[in-house]
């Protein structure tokens, strides 16, 4: 799987503390090819369009688990990752995979952090609907 775009927002509000990975319920929800993604204009969950529905899957998505940020000296990287997720026993397709935080609020207030393009739908049906991080972590950022 490919490391995920962050959505444009995404600098000022960890700089805001807006998003906090390490503490936040932070989760991926799963949408068809119908959504188009805007880095530039999207900033909150309720830009989100045309999530995926089916058996096995829950509206709102999963709660990533097993967080982690970890820099690395000498590439100036940073890495945010989080354990794969699988929707277990689903009928479902997708095509992106959003993350956000989820403030327990308004869709309005849960902020996006990153999209994942799957390029293709991807299905599952009455199996596992698995989503692999990048070895590198869920995204990470690099300071020049």
């Amino acid at each position: 799987m490919v490391v995920a775009r962050l959505y444009g927002s995404v600098p000022a509000k960890l700089a805001n503390k807006e998003i906090d990975w390490d503490t936040d319920t932070i989760k991926v929800a799963l949408c068809t090819s119908s959504y188009t993604p805007s880095q530039d204009t999207h900033d909150y969950f309720n830009d989100i369009t045309n999530e995926v529905t089916g058996t096995g899957y829950t509206a709102g998505g999963a709660t990533l688990t097993g967080k982690t940020v970890n820099y690395t000296a000498g590439t100036n990287t940073t890495a945010f990752d989080a354990a794969d997720v699988t929707w277990a026993t689903s009928t479902i397709t997708a095509r992106y995979a959003i993350v956000y935080v989820d403030t327990a609020g308004a869709s309005t207030t849960d902020p996006l952090i990153a999209y994942i393009d799957f390029e293709a739908d991807v299905s599952s049906t009455a199996g596992p609907f698995a989503l692999t991080w990048d070895a590198a972590g869920v995204f990470t950022a690099t300071v020049a």
